[in-house]
């Protein structure tokens, strides 16, 4: 019962407090909510003043207070509140107080021995906060900071310290008067006026953290980015780059749409590696939704010289690609036009005489005929490259279409086996010129058929462990004989399991396997809910005539082409390794590559390894050997180590190498590298990178990484 009494009392107080705002002319006129409080005990004073004591709550708006007790005047309509003061505004701010006297809209104020929190990031501890209108905070010799505070007394690791901090709500904005930042009680320097965004300010007009970078060939050097924020859907970012042998000014700008996005990307630089030129580059990319579910993309990349994006670390690309397409894909429908423009930086690579500019357009649709099953598929290619150069043979300019009509059809059996077949058409024009070698105009009309069987077996062992085998077989024929045309398009080939039962494995439809093609393998798989997970492919291919389109390290040469075998395994314990080879009767292999990862608990460790024989119809001339090591271990609960390793095995030389140690914390972030790249060309030499970043948490709403909080001493 006395439980019960106590409970009845707390709400009547609620609908006696919930009308106080209404004793007060001010209140009256205010359009905010009533003010509602709740306490454990309440009585009236011989002044008429108000007393609400034990577990006392107060709810205005979005406000919440919470006390050990309040006094209110109803002459005045003030509210003197005895602490500890919690005060929480939404979700963001949280006051903590000794002793408060606020008005009953809680809206303004005076806040003795408090202490400011947004975000659960930034603390503002001051001798006193004034309340304004609900809108400002105006703190008084206040300490800021984002790092934990100790009860030991021992100072945080950075400070910033100010004789007044004014906090605006609506604009998210603090404003710090003689404001002097520490690194431990050390004042490193002095701002008599600074302005930073609060931590629920997703964006605003200021600099950004400043970075630190040194080369071998630029020297010594300071980024300092400033973010403008143009409006809410766009805004550009300067960073001037200045050091003794550079002037840069980079920039960044993005804009959103409604139906789209872009951004670009790009530096203006004046630098004493070539002082009388103006050297830079631009990247930019985009992506609009257009009518009838259409989307149009598009993208630049472009640059002064071909040293220039790897001296300045924007990129490690050796060829630039720009590129314009509108595209739609639907479920039984895709269409696509695009336009390509290509530049080579390498120094072997003339971009006069490389098909530097490409038009490119697909259309392809199928449909299910209920008169004879299957499904039925419809292709159209168009395709175009041109050179600049104007000379005969090496300016030559190719135009093709190819059209493609087949038929497919999937029969399962009753013994589990499964067909595959397929049977169709194709047509292929060719437009030719600048060549005298070649015939101008050439076309063919290619039949095709293919008939694929499987065989899937399954098995289940103990602790549900599932392994699955399945034979695959199939016999392919492509009629007609291959058009004498220059080779421009399927220069590379790529025999993997992905295309072990294709009809042809160029790439383009310019080159196609003819005749008799079969090609047999097997699957094997096993999963087990454990997590130990297998996959093995092997197979070949066994055509009637050799090709003499395939180069000798496609695996595909001769009657018999090599051995393919692919496989991968996943382990529980984080471990995974992937590979895949090409080898010949006598186990020499053509291609081989191999990728190995770890992911264990303190960090992550990977490697892979490239080998590739010299071949002559490739451009190879001499074998390709290559190791890459990466990863990172975090040596404690704020330090982190990484490192990467390039070897070249075949030069016996490194290619590069990096490490990198990271310090991170609830209220700063420090990182630093030191990279090496020992190629070396015509146009780029080696150099070491020396970078070097800070940043303090606490001013961003968010930082994109994992945080760990410092513990106290005991």
């Amino acid at each position: 019962m006395l439980r019960t009494g106590k409970h009845v009392r707390r709400w009547l107080l609620i609908l006696a407090l919930s009308v106080m705002p209404l004793m007060t002319a001010k209140a009256q006129q205010s359009a905010a909510p009533a003010a509602v409080l709740v306490a454990d005990r309440v009585f009236l004073t011989r002044e008429r003043t108000l007393v609400a004591q034990g577990n006392v709550e107060a709810f205005q708006g979005e406000t919440r207070l919470r006390a050990r007790a309040i006094r209110y005047d109803q002459a005045t309509g003030a509210l003197t509140i005895e602490g500890p003061i919690v005060i929480s505004e939404g979700a963001d701010t949280l006051i903590l107080a000794d002793a408060a006297e606020l008005d009953p809209d809680l809206q303004n104020g005076l806040l003795r021995g408090a202490r400011l929190i947004l975000n659960q990031q930034l603390q503002l501890a001051a001798n006193q906060i004034n309340q304004v209108d609900g809108r400002y905070s105006q703190l008084y010799k206040t300490a800021v900071t984002s790092c934990k505070i100790c009860e030991d007394g021992e100072a945080p690791l950075w400070q910033i310290r100010a004789r007044r901090v004014v906090h605006d709500k609506l604009e998210q904005q603090l404003y710090f008067d003689e404001a002097s930042f520490h690194i431990r009680n050390i004042p490193v320097f002095y701002l008599p006026r600074l302005r930073l965004p609060d931590p629920t300010l997703e964006r605003a007009t200021g600099f950004l953290r400043p970075s630190l970078r040194t080369t071998s060939r630029l020297g010594t050097g300071l980024k300092i980015p400033y973010f403008i924020k143009i409006g809410d859907h766009r805004d550009l970012t300067l960073t001037p780059y200045l050091s003794s042998a550079t002037r840069t000014l980079e920039f960044r700008y993005r804009q959103a749409f409604r139906n789209g996005r872009i951004q670009f990307d790009g530096a203006y630089t004046r630098d004493d590696e070539r002082p009388d030129k103006t050297r830079g580059y631009l990247f930019g990319y985009g992506q609009f939704d257009l009518a009838r579910d259409y989307v149009l993309t598009f993208g630049i990349e472009a640059t002064s010289d071909r040293a220039y994006l790897t001296e300045y670390g924007y990129s490690a690309k050796d060829r630039l690609t720009s590129q314009l397409t509108v595209s739609r894909a639907r479920r039984d429908s895709y269409v696509r036009a695009s336009i390509y423009n290509f530049e080579s930086l390498r120094d072997t690579e003339v971009n006069d005489e490389l098909p530097t500019v490409v038009l490119d357009g697909d259309y392809e649709r199928r449909m299910f005929p209920t008169a004879i099953g299957g499904e039925l598929r419809m292709r159209i290619q168009a395709h175009s490259h041109r050179r600049t150069s104007d000379q005969d043979i090496v300016g030559r300019d190719v135009a093709r279409l190819h059209g493609e009509l087949k038929w497919l059809r999937r029969l399962t059996f009753g013994n589990g086996l499964v067909a595959d077949g397929q049977t169709g058409i194709s047509f292929n024009g060719f437009d030719i010129v600048q060549d005298s070698t070649f015939a101008q105009n050439q076309s063919d009309v290619v039949p095709f058929a293919a008939i694929a069987l499987r065989y899937p077996m399954l098995r289940r062992d103990g602790g549900g462990v599932t392994q699955m085998l399945e034979p695959v077989a199939q016999l392919a024929w492509i009629g007609g004989d291959r058009l004498p045309i220059p080779n421009d398009e399927s220069t590379r080939v790529e025999f993997d399991e992905g295309n072990l039962l294709s009809l042809s494995r160029f790439p383009r439809p310019d080159r196609r396997e003819r005749q008799a093609v079969a090609a047999v393998g097997v699957n094997w798989s096993r999963f087990d809910p454990a997590g130990w997970d297998a996959h093995l492919t092997v197979g070949q291919v066994l055509r009637k005539d050799a090709d003499p389109e395939f180069t000798n390290t496609s695996g595909l040469a001769g009657t018999s082409s090599d051995f393919l075998v692919a496989g991968q395994i996943k382990t529980a314990d984080g471990l995974s390794l992937t590979g895949r080879g090409l080898f010949d009767e006598k186990f020499e292999f053509a291609k081989a590559e191999l990728r190995g990862d770890w992911d264990f608990a303190r960090g992550r460790l990977g490697g892979s390894y490239v080998w590739l024989d010299s071949d002559l119809g490739e451009d190879r001339l001499q074998a390709v050997s290559e190791i890459a090591l990466d990863g990172d271990y975090r040596l404690s609960r704020h330090w982190t180590a990484s490192a990467d390793w390039r070897f070249d095995v075949a030069d016996e030389r490194a290619a590069s190498a990096g490490i990198g140690l990271t310090y991170d914390n609830e209220c700063v972030s420090v990182d630093l590298s030191v990279n090496r790249r020992y190629s070396t060309s015509t146009s780029v030499e080696p150099s070491t990178n020396i970078g070097f970043n800070i940043g303090l948490r606490g001013f961003a709403a968010t930082n994109g990484t994992e945080r760990y909080v410092r513990s106290c001493r005991n």
